[in-house]
């Protein structure tokens, strides 16, 4: 097979939105590097980033539950909302920005204003409800939020979900106008397509990355399986960035890099019930997330989504669990088996032994039949009918586990993770959601963690793109509202009325 040998600053592996976001911020700060990305699939933004593979919430904690986790002692811990919130206005940032420069084109077209509502019922439920908006409260990012338990009032906000609901239940809600909807998959591409007409840019789809090495100068040597020739061909660079979704971890493992290992991974996909009936789609224009029940996962967190997808609007239920080996989507049975290790055998061992519940919960959601899941929305949508949902297969996620202090062997995260190597020369970003909606601040930390030496050059720069960078808004109210101002004429975002 004939070899091809190339030079690049910097390797990216995996075409989704996080490696989009490295590059563009990369070829802001430094024009003339080389920046070559490598896609084993035949376009831009198929996998985790996909529109139809996600629920294309922009998460801002503005209505996920499992953000503001309850304490021993009953009160609610708000740092981690205010964090993801502070996170999602920095990716509004940048994209603000490209749009401004004529980077991104129609910014309609990848986000839209749409509403985000927390719904619960129960006593106890409501009861956290009430606390959370309180605990919100004086957070200059959730200005606005309304709570009420007025089934009327409730019911002007989310009809679909009220109609036939027994009115003796109690119930509450909040609802904050300036949520979105994200079409994280046009996003992709339009910036890769921006990427692609530029100098020193090179994309290579069905390219696929068989071996990650480092040579003995320091440099990253990637062994890549041309699929359109079936040819061989290395290439070199300074940098390597593995953020190829549920295939970074096998990646990462292959670099041999001390901080590959004691990691493993575990492999869920989510299903969704999906409506297209336009009379059923009209009645529900907002985001709204749940209580996850008792003893499951974060991932469980129920939610029903109003959603713009290739020029129509539809609704998305779930998520529903389901299992493969694969870690992709359009990846391969042996993905999970491949990944087990001599280093983490012991760590992945434990994390079985600890995630009982976890295993039963995904027993439960394997022997579902459609009618079973359908039960289910029926505490979001009370008289919805069989007939107006389908089933749909969406994306692959790899949960993250490891050993860490906190949780001992074994233990497993929910979120996303950064791992880089000791010198700097190689990141790879592992985990799942809300990994889309905050990729901006992520690629930042691989900037801060990976390129030290070159911060101080870039800031001017990067306080042009993100106004905000290295300031806190959560500590600055006035710096918050310019930049929510800002950014919502920019993307064409207006207040959102039902």
């Amino acid at each position: 097979m004939q070899q091809t040998n190339t030079t690049s600053d910097v390797i990216l592996i995996g075409a989704g939105i996080v490696s989009a976001t490295l590059a563009t911020l990369l070829k802001k700060l430094e024009p003339e590097w080389r920046i070559t990305i490598f896609e084993k699939l035949d376009s831009a933004g198929q996998e985790s980033s996909n529109e139809w593979n996600n629920a294309g919430t922009g998460h801002a904690a503005l209505c996920e539950l499992n953000y503001t986790p309850e304490q021993p002692d009953g009160s609610l811990k708000t740092s981690r909302a205010v964090e993801i919130n502070e996170q999602f206005q920095i990716s509004r940032q940048l994209w603000a920005h490209l749009v401004e420069q004529g980077d991104l084109q129609s910014p309609e077209e990848f986000i839209r204003p749409l509403p985000h509502i927390s719904f619960v019922y129960g006593e106890e439920h409501v009861e956290f409800l009430r606390k959370r908006f309180d605990a919100l409260d004086g957070h200059p990012q959730f200005e606005g939020m309304e709570f009420s338990e007025d089934p009327e009032q409730i019911k002007e906000w989310i009809p679909l979900m009220m109609e036939g609901r027994d009115s003796d239940e109690p119930i509450a809600a909040t609802k904050v106008d300036h949520g979105t909807d994200i079409n994280f998959g046009e996003l992709t591409r339009q910036m890769l397509a921006n990427l692609e007409k530029q100098d020193n840019v090179d994309i290579r789809y069905n390219h696929s990355v068989e071996n990650v090495a480092q040579r003995s100068d320091g440099t990253w040597e990637v062994t890549v399986k041309n699929l359109n020739q079936e040819s061989l061909e290395e290439h070199t660079a300074s940098f390597a960035f593995i953020g190829a979704g549920g295939g970074a971890l096998p990646l990462l493992q292959k670099t041999g890099i001390p901080e590959s290992r004691n990691i493993g991974g575990f492999p869920i996909s989510g299903e969704f019930l999906v409506c297209d009936n336009p009379e059923v789609v009209q009645k529900h224009h907002s985001k709204v997330y749940g209580k996850e029940p008792a003893g499951t996962p974060p991932m469980t967190v129920p939610h029903l989504d109003r959603r713009h997808i290739e020029g129509r609007d539809t609704l998305l239920y779930g998520p529903f669990a389901g299992f493969t080996p694969k870690f992709l989507k359009q990846g391969s049975p042996l993905d999970l088996f491949g990944s087990v290790k001599p280093s983490n055998v012991l760590t992945l061992l434990a994390a079985g032994a600890k995630n009982t519940p976890l295993l039963k919960y995904l027993a439960q959601q394997l022997t579902q039949s459609k009618e079973d899941r359908i039960k289910e929305l029926r505490n979001f949508v009370p008289n919805a009918s069989s007939d107006d949902w389908n089933l749909l297969v969406a994306g692959q996620r790899v949960q993250l586990i490891e050993d860490t202090e906190e949780g001992g062997r074994g233990a497993l995260q929910f979120g996303t993770k950064l791992i880089h190597a000791q010198d700097r020369t190689m990141a790879a970003l592992l985990g799942e959601s809300p990994g889309a909606s905050v990729s901006v601040s992520i690629m930042l930390e691989v900037l801060n963690k990976c390129f030290p030496d070159h911060l101080e050059a870039w800031e001017p720069k990067l306080k042009e793109i993100i106004p905000s960078y290295g300031r806190s808004l959560e500590d600055n109210p006035e710096l918050l509202e310019m930049v929510h101002d800002s950014t919502s004429r920019t993307l064409r975002l207006t207040e959102a009325v039902t």
